[in-house]
């Protein structure tokens, strides 16, 4: 008896913590991606169209080390200034997580961007980029990986200047660059 309410007790426990109430990036990005103010692309490493047999033995590493890239937008217009403002700030409270490593921060105001990173400093599991603007909206993407490290990155943007960038993957995104 005394071993089934041990037992009881004890999953009722491992259920509990394993219910992580606290915000993350990856939740936000489930519980909005179907809304309609948002628009939201997974993006895979195909999208670049690079010949791999062009690639530096360098190249091929940062390319391998990328896995997929999240975005989700939010397109702000003049009917919808007080979600703008509210989803904003539930990005901005999210990416205050210690877990979420600044880089580097630009813009002035409320206008800007910051690139973010999960991991340690030789490897980066994760590059969060967030960029607002009142008039435009805000898109958050995620570079998911393994084993990226800040070289990667830079040699990953060499790769990206000798691609063909299939448009086509980035279709959706048209809608938040139309004013």
């Amino acid at each position: 008896m005394k071993a089934t309410v041990f037992t009881s007790i004890l999953c009722l426990l491992l259920t509990l913590v394993s219910c992580n109430s606290e915000p993350s990036l990856q939740k936000y990005f489930v519980e909005n991606s179907e809304k309609k103010d948002f628009i939201a692309l997974d993006v895979s490493p195909t999208i670049l169209n690079v010949d791999k047999a062009k690639l530096s033995a360098e190249q091929n590493e940062a390319l391998n080390s990328f896995d997929k890239m999240n975005i989700l937008a939010f397109k702000a217009d003049k009917s919808n200034q007080s979600l703008f403002e509210t989803e904003r700030n539930k990005v901005k409270a999210i990416l205050k997580d210690p877990k979420y490593q600044e880089l580097m921060k630009f813009g002035s105001g409320k206008d800007g961007a910051s690139v973010s990173y999960v991991g340690s400093d030789d490897n980066i599991k994760e590059f969060v980029i967030f960029a607002n603007r009142k008039e435009n909206g805000f898109a958050v993407v995620r570079v998911l990986g393994e084993n990226m490290n800040p070289n990667n990155i830079m040699t990953l943007m060499s790769v990206l200047q000798q691609s063909k960038i299939d448009m086509e993957q980035l279709k959706p995104l048209e809608q938040l660059l139309k004013k």
